[in-house]
């Protein structure tokens, strides 16, 4: 079913804006200054080819950059079958490698995969390689493409709303499989959330609501600046799959 997502929300708009230009103050910015823009540079001369619109693009990507390595360090420590796949590193020492050395986002640890591949590829049955880092490499390669394929915006680039909303419902994918995918043996194939009768932890759940919720309002946001309306395209998790840019 095909649904139209109207802009009649222009007084939520600057509700949003705070809201993201709020998040780089409660947040660590990301050490990769080379590719995540840091809000200490916010006086430069760069930040002269800048829009409003831009500047929360930056603050939108770094942030949601942090949350993913900060899962990925996570994910290291419950599944470090994962981790041990690759290298003897510490999972700290492993995602400061994966997230600030330069490499294009291609590891030939997982066939150079990148984007929904590259997600797909880490539920797979069959696959061999590190579950861990295929799927977060998935997810950063993903949201950069969605953004255009930059990390930092100026007044010249574009992003389309349509395809922010997109990578939000794929990353609602992602939780839905990391939740469901089990091996033959009945065993999840990345552990998450821990749910017994001594202890109730969603942490991963609530980062990953932080992507999904941090894309929604940015898509919002660009959909009533650039006056274009977003397409919703309603799947059942389960069978869903993953839609393109």
């Amino acid at each position: 079913m095909i649904l139209k997502l109207q802009n009649n929300c222009r007084l939520f708009v600057p509700i949003t804006a705070a809201l993201l230009l709020a998040a780089c103050t409660t947040t660590e910015p990301a050490k990769n200054s080379k590719h995540i823009p840091q809000q200490s540079d916010r006086n430069l001369l760069s930040q002269l080819g800048k829009s409003d619109i831009d500047r929360l693009a930056d603050v939108e990507m770094r942030e949601n950059t942090q949350i993913l390595r900060m899962l990925m360090t996570k994910l290291y420590k419950r599944n470090p079958r994962e981790l041990r796949k690759n290298t003897t590193a510490s999972a700290e020492e492993m995602v400061k490698s994966v997230f600030e050395n330069q490499h294009g986002w291609r590891f030939k640890e997982i066939g150079e995969a990148q984007g929904s591949y590259a997600i797909q590829q880490a539920f797979r049955p069959d696959y061999e390689g590190d579950r861990v880092m295929s799927l977060i490499v998935g997810l950063q390669t993903m949201l950069i493409k969605a953004h255009g394929g930059k990390t930092e915006f100026y007044f010249t680039d574009t992003i389309e709303p349509q395809n922010i909303f997109n990578a939000a419902r794929n990353v609602e994918i992602v939780v839905w499989q990391l939740s469901n995918a089990r091996d033959d043996k009945g065993q999840l194939d990345l552990l998450t959330n821990e749910l017994n009768d001594h202890e109730r932890n969603l942490s991963f759940e609530r980062e990953f609501g932080k992507i999904i919720g941090s894309l929604d309002l940015f898509a919002i946001t660009l959909s009533e600046k650039l006056q274009r309306g977003i397409t919703r395209v309603v799947q059942t998790l389960s069978t869903a799959l993953f839609l393109p840019f």
